[in-house]
């Protein structure tokens, strides 16, 4: 693998890992049947899935396992940064820069994904940047070996075989030939880093050429990942939150995504914007969440904050792209108060 390549996958792992993004390993499994026998089994399946047999001659002949992945599977680290430390790495101020640069480039495209999808073009832009460095770190992995050596491995087979299905369906509706299905070790595909579930559930042929192309059109990459945040419950025409500042007899059974109240009541129990002013007079409900715990940073998140967290569940990520997305639109967002 090239340096670029290595590098790249490196950023993938690292994003998806701090974020939460990849499903986590299970204890290991009893060994699992060699390669061979378990492909024959798996091309059955496929068949029976509905996959043509043109598909999966073309994408299962001759492919083996790749012990590459294998390796970056079992040696996934475990991250203890703090959000502070995770928003140093995520949301610098130079990919802010880049993100500003990109917007003003895509601007009449991503006005246009904008108003069909009811999602800011700041929140796009901010996405793009967080998945794959504003499409510069796709991943070197072609999908489909390293799908089929994730299932075949034991430790997560169920979950990965399910995306394997789904990736040779995407192949046989003829969105892009197996060779150049490329994407990250784990299987998260092009420059919005979807899962081939996620890419079945939500991605658009935005230029209508005949194919829902994430890799290289533009037009789908941004169409794809607007129309998943509003499948994912985005409201058009609100925010994600707010950093807030707390009282400081805040009762600790009010933090959590569990609790939801209005403004006005967050406002009688003493919630404050993060400089001291009153909260937004809004009918909206929200939640106060503490990713730190007690002696961390606290904010305000509205339901828009729920739907980017279905597109990685985690705080950290969901707060990052919040805050890039109003740094990239020009809202002087400080996250850590003094």
């Amino acid at each position: 693998m090239s340096r670029y390549l290595c590098r790249a996958s490196a950023f993938l792992a690292f994003t998806l890992l701090l974020a939460g993004g990849l499903p986590p390993p299970l204890a290991a499994e009893e060994p699992p049947v060699p390669f061979d026998t378990w492909l024959g089994d798996l091309r059955l399946d496929a068949r029976s899935q509905g996959i043509s047999q043109a598909t999966i001659d073309t994408a299962l002949g001759n492919i083996e396992p790749i012990p590459r992945v294998i390796e970056l599977d079992r040696s996934q680290p475990e991250f203890t940064l703090t959000f502070k430390e995770y928003l140093a790495k995520v949301g610098s101020d130079d990919r802010i820069a880049r993100g500003k640069a990109r917007l003003a480039e895509h601007r009449t495209l991503l006005n246009s994904v904008s108003a069909q999808y009811g999602v800011p073009a700041t929140v796009i832009v901010a996405l793009w940047g967080i998945e794959t460095d504003f499409g510069r770190l796709t991943g070197g992995f072609q999908v489909i070996p390293a799908l089929a050596t994730l299932a075949h491995d034991g430790r997560r087979s169920a979950f990965f075989r399910k995306e394997l299905i789904y990736a040779l369906t995407i192949i046989d509706q003829g969105h892009i030939d197996a060779g150049n299905m490329m994407g990250s070790w784990a299987g998260a595909m092009g420059q919005c880093q979807f899962m081939p579930s996620s890419f079945l559930h939500a991605a658009v042929d935005a230029n209508g050429d005949g194919r829902k192309d994430i890799w290289k059109t533009q037009a789908d990459v941004f169409a794809s990942a607007a129309n998943l945040l509003r499948r994912n419950g985005w409201e058009k025409g609100r925010t994600w939150g707010r950093p807030v500042r707390l009282p400081p007899d805040f009762g600790a059974g009010f933090v959590g995504l569990e609790t939801k109240k209005s403004l006005a009541e967050w406002q009688r129990l003493g919630v404050r914007r993060s400089d001291g002013r009153d909260l937004p007079q809004v009918d909206i409900a929200a939640s106060v969440i503490m990713p730190d715990g007690a002696n961390g940073p606290a904010f305000i998140v509205y339901d828009n904050f729920r739907a980017i967290l279905k597109w990685n569940r985690s705080d950290y990520f969901a707060l990052t792209v919040g805050y890039l997305s109003d740094r990239i639109g020009g809202k002087n967002t400080v996250m850590f108060p003094r």
